[in-house]
């Protein structure tokens, strides 16, 4: 097989984006199968077994030294390859054990160093990192965020397609209503000149582009956090401003950590933790944070009481009781 022969690979989009897969999944899997067929010196999928998987998987986790998230997402890719693209019924498949994935404590800050990071971050960016903190968004439910989803008579925020193709709803925080009001009509403007120079239009999610053709240059579907330039979508190759790119988010995020003289190892993501286990200490109850967190089981949200500034659960050291 020739692996510069684009027809399994394509066939593998094809298929991801009837199945409504998001962009960055598409990315990962067609890499996880290219990797794999490069690893057996491109042989074609239909002429490998399970042997070969495991054999892959195993390098994987062994001379790679991935991580087990890391090797179930390849794992995950290349059933989606046999069972999905190649339409091939391997019950072996299903036998690979995952990977078991270590169970780790989130890294969690103080609210002092969350307000030292917050005060040493400016503009977009800071404005962001306020917002995730504020409502427990995800870095990419916060950067997808479109304009009529923020309500500010009610104070809410509807969170669209979260993690599981799950819609929610969280709250806005009053400190942030005009700060983003003010970005707001900042954005407003750009979107206004992107129309006046024959653009405007953005990414329209699964079929609406169809179900409402307009749309798409409507204020109302703006990305809240557009980027500084337009640039080609690479499925429909159509120019129009893209939202924000995380990575200068996390950026941003990491200067502010080294300005603080912080030693934890704060990523975005740091300050959902951080959201998550301020509103527990606060004394909310756990249900309510797990809805505010979009989390599908309780004893995911949980992982935050073992965080909770209590004295080692509330146990008094004896060195104490002396």
């Amino acid at each position: 097989m020739n692996i510069s022969e684009p027809k399994l690979l394509d066939q593998v989009r094809d298929r991801i984006r009837l199945k409504h897969y998001s962009i960055r999944t598409e990315q990962a899997y067609v890499d996880w199968i290219r990797r794999f067929i490069l690893f057996h010196n491109k042989r074609h999928p239909t002429m490998m077994g399970a042997a070969d998987v495991t054999s892959f998987l195993t390098h994987l986790a062994v001379a790679a030294g991935v991580a087990a998230s890391t090797q179930n997402q390849a794992k995950s890719a290349l059933l989606f390859l046999y069972k999905e693209v190649l339409d091939t019924e391997l019950p072996w498949l299903d036998d690979i054990a995952s990977a078991k994935p270590s169970q780790r404590l989130p890294v969690v800050l103080t609210q002092n160093e969350v307000q030292h990071i917050l005060a040493n971050t400016t503009g977009t960016n800071g404005l962001i990192l306020r917002l995730l903190y504020g409502t427990g968004m995800r870095i990419m439910e916060g950067l997808r965020l479109r304009v009529k989803d923020v309500e500010f008579t009610r104070k809410e925020i509807l969170i669209r397609e979260g993690k599981g193709a799950k819609d929610r709803v969280t709250m806005l925080p009053e400190s942030l209503i005009a700060p983003l009001q003010e970005h707001l009509e900042r954005v407003k403007r750009l979107h206004e000149q992107d129309l006046a120079e024959g653009f405007g239009a953005t990414y329209m999610p699964f079929a609406l582009a169809r179900k409402y053709p307009t749309a798409d240059k409507e204020w109302g579907w703006q990305y809240v956090f557009p980027s500084k330039h337009r640039s080609t979508d690479p499925r429909s190759h159509i120019i129009r401003r893209h939202h924000a790119d995380e990575k200068a988010v996390q950026r941003a995020m990491r200067q502010a950590t080294r300005d603080t003289g912080i030693t934890k190892p704060a990523t975005p993501h740091t300050l959902r933790h951080s959201f998550a286990t301020h509103l527990l200490q606060a004394g909310y109850d756990i249900r309510t944070v797990q809805e505010l967190l979009g989390h599908k089981d309780v004893s995911t949200t949980m992982i935050y009481t073992h965080v909770l500034n209590r004295g080692g659960k509330c146990v008094i050291s004896p060195l104490d009781q002396q």
